[in-house]
């Protein structure tokens, strides 16, 4: 796996190299935009990990210029920023996942393994969890190979699980993606929707983090 690192904090980018370059990867780091775009023009990365504080520019608007040239690979912001509307932005303007800074390099590379698999399912149009499979153009969803009958809401929820298979989605986050920034919503809307998909994909597909949120779970095959 060939990741473009693009980040210009010497210690940080040195950490990940090492640690990326000893798990298997093959890393190459650069420090500015102009590079980035001069390497992603004559490379053919899998991934990209961005940082978005950048000597010469902002990296969301670099991420801009990446997805409006029709490159598809996924990328990783790094961010110091942990603000919701930050975070928003970056995965509005094609983001596919985020890392606040400090961060465990573990996770790093959990992460981007994750998105490498769902790079490689995206080029059949399918996710797979477990016994699910999920088809991102036709937005249909099926278990054990039936058709489940999802409501918008259900399958805007699915999606968001399935696009963040590791990740702890807090209640906030969770009500942007149904209703955006809306403070007219019922307290017990989010938790009626959960409670619907685990009626139809089963009780452990979506676990309850006590105190934190939600978070996709296993989906079994039926025997």
């Amino acid at each position: 796996m060939f990741v473009l690192l693009v980040e210009d904090d010497d210690v940080i980018a040195d950490a990940i190299c090492t640690y990326l370059t000893h798990q298997g990867l093959a890393v190459e780091h650069v420090s500015t935009l102009s590079a980035a775009t001069t390497y992603m023009q004559s490379s053919n990365f899998d991934l990209c990990i961005l940082d978005l504080n950048l000597p010469d520019g902002n990296g969301i608007n670099w991420l801009s210029w990446l997805r409006d040239s029709r490159f598809s690979l996924p990328v990783l912001i790094l961010t110091a920023s942990n603000t919701i509307d930050d975070k928003v932005i970056g995965l509005k303007k094609g983001a596919d996942d985020y890392l606040v800074k400090p961060f465990d390099l573990r996770e790093l590379l959990a992460r981007l393994l994750s998105l490498k698999r769902r790079a490689s399912d995206r080029l059949s149009n399918t996710i797979t969890h477990g016994a699910l499979q999920y088809d991102l153009e036709q937005h249909k969803a099926l278990l054990n190979g039936t058709l489940v009958c999802l409501s918008r809401n259900e399958d805007l929820l699915l999606q968001t699980f399935l696009n963040s298979p590791q990740q702890i989605l807090t209640q906030s986050q969770l009500k942007n993606v149904l209703y955006g920034v809306c403070d007219d919503v019922a307290s017990n809307a989010l938790n009626v929707h959960i409670f619907n998909l685990r009626k139809k994909l089963g009780a452990p597909a979506i676990e309850t983090i006590r105190g934190l949120g939600f978070r996709l779970g296993t989906i079994e095959v039926s025997h």
